[in-house]
């Protein structure tokens, strides 16, 4: 039988209101769709129909824009988000095959926490759910969680390591056949199949089980987006799907194969970790089309709104001229130096001017746009996917319901007809749909090793 051949890897990234910053001024945008369900459901229900691979939903616990005062953050668009996890469970009951993955933070979550809210979405979902694990990056979210400065990007990485392999433990509590529920004999589950995890790390004590059976996928899908060394690292050895933010082909190839070197470092299939960067497609009947939508919507940025957005970035460039270029070299920050680097290396060869600079990233959140006609855009996503730059791409809409309902509606059919995207689903779980492996329990009949479950468990009252 025939190889089959490549297929990219097509996701929709529900950006609140949409991923230009600015795009809720768009004459055609439901400017409060960052709290509307219904809104959210019929956008990911077309895309479902369009058989994507999955929905995502980046997330951060805080107002992460910077800013002086209630006046000035009055004018950015990105405030207002539901709870991802919440939001995904609702999702579920309203869709049947639509991979359902989300950001949640190693530096605010507590592993015991997460494990089982991420179980218990896989469990409500049928075996759907994709878990974004990130560090958090802004010094907005470390005030809402008893911290007066963001923590150092070296200890964020060093904590999220250890709190991926307690999580992961955790998911392996329990063998896959552990709860037999024998009425009969009057036993609910088999000692033998469960497992205590009894992690004492430095910085996490955690003894298990988790209190809740093995889900459908065993464990959750994992995507990852750091892009720094240390993120790197951590991505080669935990993820599935790496999201990405080049916006140079030259650039993402060089990416894309450090991170499939890396991962074979780390001893596992690189073909088995999906390389996934964002775009923005602006679609128009002709390249000028295409082009004038843009132009309209680059023209709703406030200038306000533009260098705030780029200070955290480039610090504050407010006593400049917008309209001279960006000053090099860029400061040092604690944030995301992946983006910062890439940046650097952009400017460096490609000159911009501020405005230039805050207009490209509010209308994208800094990834990719792709601007011209279904075909030109197709051709792009066919070229960095042909050409090792990408395994698939992560599809960003500047506004909502519109932005996105027109590349559900135009593009994914043109990606479809030329053999690239998928016409139907396959599999029972989102990890067997996007051709990984399931994860089976290393645990499961090896008693003595990771388990203790003859143990007493002490029992509070």
């Amino acid at each position: 039988m025939p190889k089959s051949p490549r297929r990219m890897k097509i996701g929709i990234n529900m950006v609140q209101n949409g991923a230009h910053n600015s795009g809720w001024r768009h004459p055609d945008a439901n400017a409060g769709i960052a709290n509307d369900f219904k809104g959210y459901a019929r956008i990911i229900q077309k895309a479902e129909a369009q058989k994507l691979d999955f929905m995502f939903l980046a997330d951060g616990a805080a107002v992460r824009i910077p800013h002086k005062d209630a006046e000035e953050l009055s004018r950015h668009g990105h405030i207002d988000r539901f709870e991802p996890l919440t939001l995904l469970a609702a999702m579920s009951a309203v869709t049947e095959h639509i991979g359902l993955i989300c950001t949640a933070s190693t530096t605010y979550n507590e592993p015991y926490a997460l494990a089982r809210k991420f179980a218990s979405l896989d469990h409500i979902s049928g075996g759907r759910a994709g878990w974004n694990v990130v560090t958090g990056w802004s010094e907005e979210e470390a005030l809402n969680f008893s911290r007066d400065a963001l923590m150092e990007h070296s200890e964020r990485y060093e904590r999220a390591n250890e709190f991926f392999d307690v999580v992961t433990g955790l998911w392996n509590s329990w063998d896959d056949d552990a709860f037999v529920r024998d009425k009969e004999e009057g036993r609910y589950f088999r000692p033998e199949g469960m497992h205590l995890l009894n992690h004492k790390g430095p910085h996490y004590q955690v003894r298990g089980p988790l209190n809740l059976e093995r889900s459908p996928q065993g464990h959750p899908v994992i995507a990852q987006a750091g892009g720094s060394g240390p993120g790197r690292d951590l991505g080669a050895r935990i993820a599935d799907i790496i999201y990405t933010g080049q916006k140079d082909k030259a650039i993402a190839q060089e990416f894309y194969a450090d991170m499939k070197a890396r991962v074979a470092a780390a001893g596992r299939d690189p073909d088995a970790v999906m390389i996934m960067p964002g775009m923005m497609p602006i679609i128009g009947a002709t390249e000028a089309e295409a082009q004038a939508k843009l132009d309209e919507l680059k023209a709703l940025v406030h200038p306000a709104v533009g260098l705030q957005l780029i200070s955290k970035m480039f610090g504050d460039l407010s006593g400049y001229d917008p309209d001279a270029l960006m000053p090099l070299p860029l400061p040092d920050s604690n944030g995301v130096k992946s983006a910062i680097e890439q940046w650097e290396r952009r400017l460096a060869k490609t000159p911009m001017t501020i405005r230039q600079v805050y207009e490209e990233i509010s209308i994208s959140s800094g990834h990719n746009v792709c601007c011209g006609t279904v075909e030109q855009i197709a051709d792009v996503m066919q070229d960095w996917f042909e050409t090792g730059a990408c395994d698939g791409w992560n599809l960003m809409a500047p506004y909502m319901p519109g932005g996105a309902e027109e590349y559900l509606d135009l593009l994914v059919p043109e990606l479809r007809r030329r053999g690239l995207a998928q016409s139907e689903y396959s599999g029972d779980t989102l990890r067997a749909r996007l051709g990984l492996e399931s994860r089976p329990n290393p645990l499961s009949g090896k008693d003595g090793a990771g388990s203790v479950s003859d143990e007493p468990i002490a029992m509070s009252h």
